[in-house]
């Protein structure tokens, strides 16, 4: 009565699905090690603190999310957990940084550059700034040295 094959105690039809399954959690065994086989401080020395927020981020965000799978394989209701927030709340934290790495990506103004920009932008031709020269000058001068007197 011993069977010499594994015993199959799902459809054949979830096969497929199930070896994908397997694979992956296979890659993201294989990722863990990797991670874990170098010591947490070793990683953090190496970078600067928005690196080590994103570092963190994103080992919080997933291994709550390893546990929600297991919620799920456990027959438990993952969206009526707590564990629901707390991705939310970590989701929050994640688009925050991305504020932060996107406002030091955006372009800085140069003001110097931006005035040339506007002061070739507003040509005047050369016999206008001659003529306003020439108009300012000669309303200086009918003006100088004369004084008016009050009785």
């Amino acid at each position: 009565m011993a069977n010499d094959g594994p015993a199959e105690d799902y459809p054949t039809e979830i096969e497929e699905n199930l070896n994908d399954f397997d694979s992956s959690v296979s890659s993201v065994q294989n990722m863990v090690q990797t991670l874990v086989s170098v010591s947490r401080s070793d990683h953090l020395r190496k970078l600067d603190p928005l690196d080590q927020a994103k570092l963190d981020l994103m080992s919080a965000y997933a291994l709550n999310s390893m546990f929600w799978m297991y919620l799920v394989t456990q027959g438990v209701n993952p969206k009526d957990h707590a564990i629901k927030q707390e991705l939310e709340r970590i989701r929050t934290y994640m688009n925050k940084v991305k504020e932060i790495t996107d406002r030091r990506k955006a372009a800085r103004l140069d003001k110097d550059a931006a005035s040339r920009f506007v002061r070739s932008a507003l040509w005047e031709p050369e016999d206008k700034k001659r003529k306003d020269t020439k108009r300012k000058n000669t309303t200086e001068q009918s003006h100088k040295g004369k004084h008016i007197r009050f009785s």
